[in-house]
């Protein structure tokens, strides 16, 4: 059984909802064990029990919320190094597109790799010019159809590497799916 835990902090509802498609989309592997949490939910326990992390933050002012990033500073020092090998990934929303969405994915990645998450990013199209390579960004809540397949195909590969990589499960490795991978995207709109 994969272990994945979905933990977010939202400020508006946003993130929350995004981190509700990331868990649907982990969801879609068979085997996968989803905790989907708030950070005023979750303890270092959570962290013990999972094999891998969606971390999601709002964007405030170009960069995660003070209150994801008191959460890490405050989880306790003996854990650290406990987590080597884990696999991480990130989403946020911001108000707007532009407003450090990405940035945000970066540092919430950042963090991961300080505990020794093995983060990624997702090559794939979910749409016309949309896709995820840094994370699951969006501008709001997610209502486009791509805008709720990148966050479900954000949670679907966490699942999926961690079948492949703590399950040995290779059927699973995202190159293995049939998924379409490239949002229909035709010779020249890369």
């Amino acid at each position: 059984m994969c272990k994945i835990l979905v933990l977010y902090h939202s400020n508006s509802g946003n993130t929350a909802k995004m981190a509700h498609e990331v868990a649907s989309g982990a969801k879609e592997v068979t085997g996968a064990a989803v905790r989907l949490l708030p950070i005023e939910e979750a303890t270092s326990g959570d962290l013990d029990w999972c094999e891998g992390i969606a971390l999601g933050s709002p964007t405030n002012y170009g960069t995660v919320s003070w209150q994801m990033k008191k959460w890490w500073d405050e989880q306790p020092i003996e854990n650290w190094g406990k987590r080597d090998g884990r696999i991480g990934c990130a989403f946020s929303s911001a108000a707007s597109w532009g407003g450090g969405q990405e940035l945000t994915c970066m540092t919430l990645n950042t963090i991961l790799i300080n505990y020794g998450y093995l983060v990624f990013g997702v090559t794939d199209l979910t749409g016309p010019q949309h896709t995820l390579h840094y994370g699951a960004i969006q501008a709001g809540e997610p209502r486009q159809d791509k805008e709720i397949a990148g966050c479900r195909r954000l949670g679907r590969r966490l699942a999926e590497w961690v079948a492949v990589f703590f399950h040995g499960r290779h059927d699973l490795h995202p190159l293995e799916q049939g998924y379409d991978r490239f949002g229909h995207l035709k010779s020249g709109d890369a």
